[in-house]
């Protein structure tokens, strides 16, 4: 079954580019050039990955990937010119998986939707049930609940969490969970995994003064808590 990638951004030669390199690697490939086709392609096509420009015209990349996330989990690339940590993270607090800015190298590009799909498609083995106190993890079903009430994780954040659960008492550096959630780390991206830790203590529930779940290693990393 093909893997059917969306790409939006309203610079043509950026999606031919884009749409080339990701044909040349085995996949369907559809396009959009503004928020409001963006959303129709979405909900249209279902693709497994959109690739989502930020400057778009119209409804902006911010607005097109809080819509798209309020109704699907479908794993997100963030591709800008911006380079402002301001906008990497906010993007990320959003529910973006990844974070690529002009000018990229498409074959790197190729290499993050491909870690980004291998992640989220399950194909790293785990148990089949991870738990720490009141939360539990399926690791096959992809879900997660905490005293019994589901949570809305992003895939990165449900691999995040699943990393920490599999290692209990272990503290991880940023790039190493980077490296252990998408297969590839790269320098200086490794503090987007702050924006994603701080959604997930959101979403827990976890005073992040006085974390139960993740713990803060400072000079290191992060870490599962210490009395789960």
């Amino acid at each position: 079954m093909s893997v059917k990638i969306l790409v939006v951004d309203d610079e043509a030669k950026i999606v031919k580019l884009v749409r080339s390199y990701l044909e040349q690697a085995g996949f369907v490939v559809v396009e959009a050039g503004d928020g409001q086709t963006a959303l129709i392609q979405a909900r249209r096509e279902k693709p497994d990955l959109v690739v989502l420009d930020l400057g778009l015209p119209g409804i902006d990349g911010f607005e097109v990937a809080r819509i798209l996330r309020r109704e699907r989990e479908t794993p997100i690339i963030m591709l800008t010119a911006r380079i402002e940590d301001t906008d990497k993270i906010v993007g990320l607090e959003l529910g973006a998986d990844d974070y690529v800015t002009k000018p990229f190298n498409p074959r790197e590009l190729v290499a993050r939707v491909r870690a980004v799909l291998r992640r989220t498609s399950g194909a790293t083995p785990a148990p089949e049930f991870l738990r720490a106190g009141a939360l539990v993890l399926d690791a096959g079903g992809h879900q997660a609940t905490l005293d019994g009430r589901a949570l809305d994780l992003t895939p990165t954040e449900f691999d995040l969490l699943a990393v920490l659960l599999q290692n209990p008492g272990r503290a991880f550096t940023r790039l190493e969970l980077l490296d252990r959630v998408q297969g590839d780390a790269y320098e200086g991206y490794e503090r987007t995994v702050d924006a994603h830790i701080k959604n997930l203590r959101a979403k827990l529930g976890d005073d992040p003064r006085h974390p139960r779940y993740i713990q803060t290693v400072f000079g290191v990393g992060y870490k599962l808590g210490a009395e789960l």
